[in-house]
Parts: C-alpha cells; sequence; structure tokens
C-alpha cells in the first residue's frame, strides 16, 4: 500500500534526525525524563525544578508588557503559581480561563514576584484523572515533529520488533549484561522506581548494555575488516638485507632499540601473502622517517615499487632531499611528482612511473591522480595518514594489485582513541628518541611583552642559532584580531635590520618557497617567519628558538608539532608561546597542558580527555561506525571488554556476531512507511 502524504512528511521529518526504520526509532533514545507520575505542591517548589502541579486556575489576563501576554494564577491547598505565556493561540486562553482545574508541567523559576512556569505543558483535569505510570520521556527532535508524534512512533515500533538477543547467554552471564529488550523498553519507560539521576548520567545497567553492544558492533565490524584483509593475497617481500645493510652501515646514527623494533615488526609483515596494513605512531622527532625508508628497500629489493604520500608540499620536498641524500650511495634516485612540476617534468616521471623505471616515488595527491600509472606497486606509504581521507588511501592503494600499506603518524593516538578506532590496524610505537636530544624548554609568554621577545630572538640569531616565528593567518581578518604573518615578517624586518629573515607561507609560489627554506636550511636566514606549514617534517638542527603567535588559538597536536621542530640538535632549545588575554578556560588549559608535558603520548592522551576524539581522529573517521551512544572517554571499561569479546565471538559465535552486525552496522530497507 502506498504511503499517504501524511505520512510522507512524518518520514521526512524522521529523517532529518537519523530515523530510516524502526530499529532507528527504538534507538531513538531519551535525552531527558519529565516525572509526571507525581503531583508536587506549590510550596515546596524550588528554582530550576521540573515539575508537575494541579490546581485551579483562579486569574486569567493578557497583558501588554513588555509585549503581549497571557499570565495566569495557578492555585493548589499550599500556594499560588504563576503561569507564563508568550505565544499563546485562542484555544489555550480558553483552556486557561478562571475556574478550569488543569495540571501543567514545567520548569520552575523563583523571583521576587514568587515562583512561575514559562510556557508550561498543560492540560484540563478531574480529581480522580490518573497520574503516569512512568516517566515520560524527552527525545531529540525537529521542527514540525512534536513530542508526542515522536513518542507514539517510538511506543508502535517496541509493541512491533521482537528485538531478540544478540549475545550468546554465556557471554552475557560472564559480562554480567541485562537483556538487550529490557534495556530498550525500561529507557524509553521507566518506572518511578527507577533511578533517574543513573539515567540521566547514562551509568543505569540498561545504558551500559546499549553502550556496550555500540561498541561491540564497532570492534566486530573492524575486526571482521582485518580478518577479511588477512585473506586477501598481496605480493610477499622476504627480506634480501642487501640495500638495507648498506644504508644502515652508511648513516652516520644507529637505530634506536624502538626503532630496530619497529622495522622488525614491519619487515614481518611485508614477508606475509596478504596485505599489510599498519600504523606507525612515533612522537615528533623519534625517527619515523628512516623505518619507513627500511620498509621500502625491502620493497625495492623484491623489484617493486614503493609511493611515498605526504598531505604537503613541503613535507614532501623535504622528505625527497633527505632520502635523496640516504639512498644516493646505494644508486637509487627518488623520483619527485607534485601538483608543482611543470609539465614536461611531470610527463617524465609519469612515463618513469608507468615504465617501473622510478623505485621510490615521492609526492603530494598528485600520486593518485588518474594519469598516474604504476608498474608494479608493492608497498604504499602514508605520511601524517589523518590529514588524508579514506577514499584518497583507497584510491592510491587501488594503483596496484593491493599493495601493503605503512601510515605513519606524529600525532600519538591514546589507547582508548586507538582501541576504538584503530581495531583494523595493526599498530608499531616508536617510543624513544634518538640520543643526543636535549629536552626543549618551554615558556608562555603575554604578548604585552613581545619586545622582549623580539631581543631574545635577535640575541639567540647573533650568537649562531637559528629561529622560527610562525603565524596562524596570512591575511588580514576582520573577524580575528591575530598578527598576520605579513605584517609580523614586515615588522620583524624593522626590529632586526641586522638579521637576515626569511618568510614562507601556504600563499607563496613553490619555487619561492624551495628557495626560503632552502636558505634557511643551510644557515643564509636567521630567522624564518612561517604559517603553521611548517608543523611537520622540517628538520633543522641549528633551529633552536621557536615562537609561536596567538598559541591560545592552536590545538595541542598542532603546538606539539611545531614545538618539534626545534631541538633537533645538540644545543639547548626554547619554544616561546605567545598568547593574547582575556584566555578562555579551555586556552588556559591547553596551554598548561602543552607547558607542562614534552612527551606526545601524555599530551595526547590530555588532548583527548579534555575534548574527546575532535580532531585526533581526522578524515581517518569517514567510513568507520561511528558511537552515538558511547563515549570513549567514560566508557573505558565497557571498551576494553568489546575489544576482549569481538574476536571470541568471530571465532566461536560467528552466527550471533552476524546477526549483531546486523543489528547495528547494516542498512536495513525496513522503512517506515514502505
Amino acid at each position: 500500500m502506498p504511503p499517504t502524504s501524511t505520512s510522507k512528511i512524518t518520514s521526512t521529518k524522521l529523517a532529518r534526525i537519523g530515523i530510516f526504520n524502526r530499529f532507528d526509532l527504538v534507538l531513538h533514545l531519551p535525552l531527558r525524563y519529565e516525572d509526571e507520575t507525581k503531583i508536587t505542591k506549590i510550596s515546596t517548589l524550588s528554582h530550576g525544578d521540573c515539575a508537575q502541579v494541579e490546581g485551579e486556575i483562579t486569574h486569567s489576563e493578557i497583558v501588554f508588557r513588555p509585549r503581549r501576554h497571557l499570565v495566569c494564577h495557578l492555585k493548589d491547598s499550599s500556594g499560588v503559581l504563576t503561569l507564563r505565556f508568550i505565544n499563546f493561540y485562542p484555544s489555550q486562553q480558553k483552556q486557561l480561563e478562571v475556574g478550569k482545574k488543569i495540571r501543567a508541567m514545567g520548569e520552575v523559576r523563583i523571583s521576587h514576584l514568587g515562583a512561575e512556569m514559562v510556557h508550561p505543558r498543560c492540560h484540563i483535569t478531574r480529581d480522580d484523572a490518573p497520574l503516569k505510570e512512568a516517566f515520560t520521556p524527552v527525545y531529540p527532535t525537529t521542527a514540525g515533529l512534536s513530542q508526542v508524534a515522536l513518542r507514539k512512533h517510538i511506543q508502535a515500533a517496541l509493541c512491533e520488533l521482537t528485538m531478540p538477543e544478540t549475545l550468546p547467554v554465556a557471554l552475557l552471564e560472564r559480562l554480567k549484561l541485562s537483556g538487550f529488550a529490557d534495556s530498550i523498553r525500561l529507557l524509553h519507560n521507566p518506572s518511578p522506581q527507577t533511578d533517574l539521576a543513573t539515567l540521566l548520567q547514562r551509568t543505569h545497567p540498561a545504558w551500559l548494555r546499549i553502550k556496550f553492544d555500540e561498541l561491540l558492533a564497532q570492534q566486530l565490524s573492524m575486526r571482521t575488516h582485518y580478518h577479511r584483509r588477512k585473506n586477501r593475497t598481496a605480493p610477499p617481500l622476504p627480506v634480501h638485507n642487501h640495500l638495507t645493510r648498506q644504508l644502515l652501515e652508511a648513516l652516520p646514527f644507529s637505530l634506536t632499540a624502538a626503532q630496530q623494533k619497529t622495522s622488525l615488526e614491519i619487515g614481518r609483515d611485508l614477508q606475509q601473502a596478504h596485505p599489510m596494513h599498519r600504523l606507525l605512531q612515533g612522537d615528533v622527532g623519534s625517527g619515523k622517517t628512516i623505518v619507513a625508508l627500511l620498509a621500502a628497500l625491502q620493497a625495492i629489493e623484491n623489484g617493486y615499487q614503493v609511493a611515498l604520500m605526504s598531505p604537503t608540499e613541503i613535507l614532501a620536498e623535504q622528505h625527497y632531499r633527505k632520502l635523496h641524500d640516504w639512498l644516493e650511495p646505494l644508486n637509487i634516485s627518488p623520483t619527485w611528482l607534485s601538483g608543482s612540476l611543470n609539465k614536461n617534468s611531470k610527463r617524465l616521471a609519469i612515463e618513469q612511473i608507468a615504465q617501473g623505471e622510478a623505485q621510490l616515488i615521492i609526492g603530494t595527491h598528485a600520486l593518485f591522480q588518474d594519469q598516474v600509472i604504476f608498474s608494479k606497486l608493492g608497498l604504499v606509504i602514508v605520511d601524517e595518514q589523518h590529514k588524508f581521507g579514506v577514499q584518497q588511501r583507497l584510491t592510491l592503494r587501488n594503483k596496484g594489485d593491493d599493495p601493503h600499506q605503512l601510515m605513519l603518524s606524529a600525532t600519538p593516538i591514546p589507547r582508548t582513541l586507538a582501541m576504538g578506532h584503530y581495531a583494523d590496524l595493526d599498530v608499531s610505537v616508536i617510543n624513544e628518541l634518538p640520543p643526543g636530544r636535549t629536552p626543549i624548554i618551554t615558556k608562555l609568554i603575554s604578548d604585552s611583552r613581545r619586545e622582549e621577545v623580539i631581543a631574545r630572538v635577535r640575541h639567540a640569531c647573533l650568537a649562531g642559532q637559528q629561529a622560527y616565528w610562525v603565524c596562524p593567518l596570512i591575511d588580514e581578518s576582520d573577524t580575528l584580531e591575530l598578527q598576520t604573518v605579513l605584517e609580523t615578517h614586515q615588522r620583524l624586518t624593522q626590529a632586526l635590520p641586522d638579521l637576515c629573515i626569511g618568510l614562507v607561507h601556504g600563499k607563496l609560489g613553490n619555487a619561492d618557497k624551495a628557495q626560503a627554506m632552502a636558505a634557511f636550511k643551510v644557515g643564509e636566514t636567521h630567522l624564518l617567519v612561517a604559517t603553521t606549514v611548517v608543523e611537520v617534517g622540517v628538520d633543522i638542527p641549528n633551529a633552536g628558538m621557536m615562537v609561536i603567535e596567538h598559541a591560545e588559538r592552536m590545538g595541542l597536536a598542532q603546538l606539539h608539532q611545531l614545538r618539534g621542530r626545534v631541538g633537533r640538535g645538540t644545543a639547548k632549545s626554547l619554544c616561546i608561546l605567545l598568547f593574547q588575554e582575556p584566555l578562555s578556560s579551555l586556552a588556559r588549559a591547553r596551554l598548561k597542558i602543552i607547558y607542562e608535558n614534552t612527551d606526545g603520548f601524555e599530551i595526547a592522551q590530555q588532548d583527548f580527555n579534555l575534548r574527546g576524539p575532535g580532531e585526533l581522529l581526522g578524515a581517518r573517521q569517514s567510513g568507520t561506525p561511528i558511537l552515538r551512544f558511547a563515549n570513549l572517554n567514560e566508557d573505558v571499561d565497557l571498551l576494553d571488554r568489546a575489544h576482549a569479546i569481538a574476536d571470541e565471538m568471530l571465532s566461536n559465535f560467528q552466527q550471533e556476531a552476524h546477526a549483531h552486525l546486523e543489528r547495528w552496522i547494516a542498512q536495513k530497507q525496513d522503512y517506515l512507511h514502505a
């Protein structure tokens, strides 16, 4: 039977709040509850209470100051309450005539004029009218969809759906979880005996069951992808140790224990006949690049090509220059491919890639353009992987015959976030810095002391050090009163005439950008004024000082990345965070964390505690089940249990695991009015 026009309108409104089928309806859980199971005496009301009162209308009039509104007095045996309606209809005015007995539900405000409710929900009642038997749920909704209509749809779905159990009885007993259907029904219709505080805090056993099921579905989904990948085929790349041994012998440093460990983990993965999908985490300056290069050489030794993709041209070019220097003694020349190459250079690079002459290809998004065809792609390395979307990484992967993938991240991922959103990956961690690195001193200085900071920069540069001065914007902004990089460069040039001051920002031409970075690298430039394009990958050992403008407006991960551009040599390094007052409480908390911590993993954990997953996930979140009910900050115990149970279910309870995924993840076609 075709849907009526009314049902079509309702379906459209339900779709606005993410409801497409009956199961979506029963999972549309209340934000809060109203207690219509009892009547509260007017004399006992307190400011902020949400309560139901009952009495007789003793006064009703329309007043015009400050604007037209309806004012009524409701009297019970204990006192009088004012009811105020700023927007009202004639029918409401009739309902609230003097002498009518009504029940009113709303939030109480108490002022010098007494107690009142503004726009309470009212209905005419009688002495023997029964009270509600359960708390009244209040749902998230949208314009044109009333609570009454939403409750009606949800109650109908609760009656129609059987909601069978998807967890094995043995697991339910072991985990001490309540039943799924019972939990859902309780959350929609809690009895007056239910502890309302635990419902609102989402700590009630019914809430714990729903959150556990959601986390388990997420874990099952990602572990299923993980096991499917193990069944796909990829070229096995055995260890030959010719090029890798030559490289290690030629390097002027030795690998740290953590670098050796992670390199062995990656090497073992590459030897398998299924695609590696490994995330290599390491703090700023921990040496991820050399570990990635050893993996690349293992692929090259087996006759395969390697693609290394970076999110910015500056970072990609830094990789190209560094790897070129390391690989030159091995008679390997990396191929450079970016959008800024001229037509002939780009055509030549694309031909070399297609013909297999290019062994290691380094570049930006240009690597996954349609015209780039690899001859024999065996390994894809993605740097700062969270800055790429899932589709971008998939496009590059599809250019080979399911090549191995190594993703690098200098933004450490807290354990709970890794478990919650990276359970489909293998993870390696470089948890130590190379020897000889000196700790970076961090200072918080108000913008009012800018002249002192400029003098300090001058002294450091004339003593032989180099410095960065980082600004957040390029152009003037009417809404954000920030120092721009262009203004700052001009002012510092005037204030420091005895220093050579360079300039780098995203709108600079690529040739000018490269020239400015090269001059800074060889020491021709004392001070480099830059935007956050220098956030990652820039490695200048002589740069021992950094000033960051408007640090209060930057995220912790970005501040830590920027700070990591100094402290790469043996001299003492300093990072000055310039801030403008007044500071918000969040900005103050961020600056306190970055001031007190230098460990990127600790900073990431505190950032996670402060703001939740947020930008730590970056574009990686696309395509992953979004958590609606569970909170990775608060529900760590539930996540641990879901993480532990997922593989057990996939191995021993496959039918139940499939049913659980069907319930939570699958796109069912059970539309409301089909």
